[in-house]
């Protein structure tokens, strides 16, 4: 039996379909979001996170919205980062969650960076939380 782990654009689209499934409070918001996958953070983010590689699952990069003004100018986008490998790793080590739930679940918890959500927020819409 051949097993091909999914690629990046796969990543990209079950953490699209996690944003298509938002409510439409936050929908519209969430889609001028970047998404981007990469196989891992790069060197300089991990020093600056002080992580370790396969530590880190996803980053939100950017301003959140309740720090953001109408004064602002952007600098780069707001963008979600997702990291295929290191999600490959937790979902092969936990065996108890679909890839696209664990996506999904990646990909809610960098939004909740975007908007400033609580913990509750998070629950409301990331059902993992119960």
């Amino acid at each position: 039996m051949d097993y091909i782990p999914p690629t990046l654009d796969e990543i990209e689209e079950l953490a699209r379909e996690t944003v298509a499934e938002l409510p439409p409070a936050f929908r519209e918001e969430a889609l001028k979001v970047a998404i981007r996958v990469a196989d891992f953070a790069d060197d300089d983010t991990l020093r600056e996170m002080e992580m370790e590689a396969f530590d880190l699952t996803g980053l939100y990069d950017g301003v959140p919205l309740t720090e953001k003004s109408n004064w602002d100018v952007a600098q780069k986008p707001d963008t979600v980062w997702l990291y295929r490998r290191p999600i490959l790793d937790e979902w092969a080590e936990r065996g108890d969650v679909t890839l696209a739930d664990l996506v999904a679940h990646v990909t809610i918890h960098e939004f909740a960076h975007h908007f400033g959500w609580s913990d509750e927020d998070i629950a409301a819409i990331d059902q993992w939380w119960h």
